[in-house]
């Protein structure tokens, strides 16, 4: 190898060596999100359960802090909607989910739980396909919303993060596929 190959050799390993968490917050400038529970974040099912379990129970706060930390810092919630004009995504931080999320929570109750699952990794990356129900009592016999979350989460052998929620709610002419209702 001649001399600018090899350095181009070392500086493509340099930019590709990871930094940890939180030296990559340091230098982006973001806050770090609050320590994550070891029992939310230690497996792909209990970051799962976690999010869901963060955001579910009787009208009223919800334990946001807990929600925060299960994301990667610069993380991000994607919902989408429907209105005469199409369908729109709207990107924002757990933060500003919460924000939007608090209106509502803080005069209803609402439950949601997982009702099917289709799950893909490679490497530390993974896809979770997490069917949904919404429910205003957990006892309600019909869930008022059914939709699926899509969950990318990054594994970094210590810890499991969500790195993005996007989501879609189920409409009659976008049922959600029996495939994903499985477990």
């Amino acid at each position: 190898m001649t001399l600018p190959l090899i350095r181009r050799a070392v500086l493509l390993v340099a930019l590709a060596a990871p930094l940890p968490v939180s030296a990559q917050m340091q230098a982006s400038g973001d806050t770090m999100p609050p320590p994550a529970a070891p029992a939310d974040v230690q497996s792909l099912d209990a970051i799962i359960h976690a999010t869901y379990d963060a955001i579910s129970g009787p009208a009223g706060p919800r334990n946001w802090p807990r929600f925060y930390s299960l994301f990667l810092p610069g993380g991000y919630t994607v919902p989408t909607r429907r209105d005469s004009t199409g369908v729109h995504a709207r990107v924002g931080t757990p933060q500003h989910f919460a924000q939007l999320a608090d209106r509502y929570f803080s005069t209803h109750g609402f439950y949601e739980m997982e009702i099917g699952r289709e799950t893909n990794t490679f490497g530390a990356v993974t896809q979770v396909f997490s069917a949904y129900a919404s429910r205003n009592a957990p006892e309600d016999p019909k869930p008022f919303q059914r939709g699926i979350n899509s969950f990318q989460l990054f594994n970094d052998g210590k810890r499991w993060y969500i790195v993005s929620i996007f989501w879609d709610g189920e409409t009659p002419t976008n049922p959600i596929p029996e495939r994903y209702l499985r477990k």
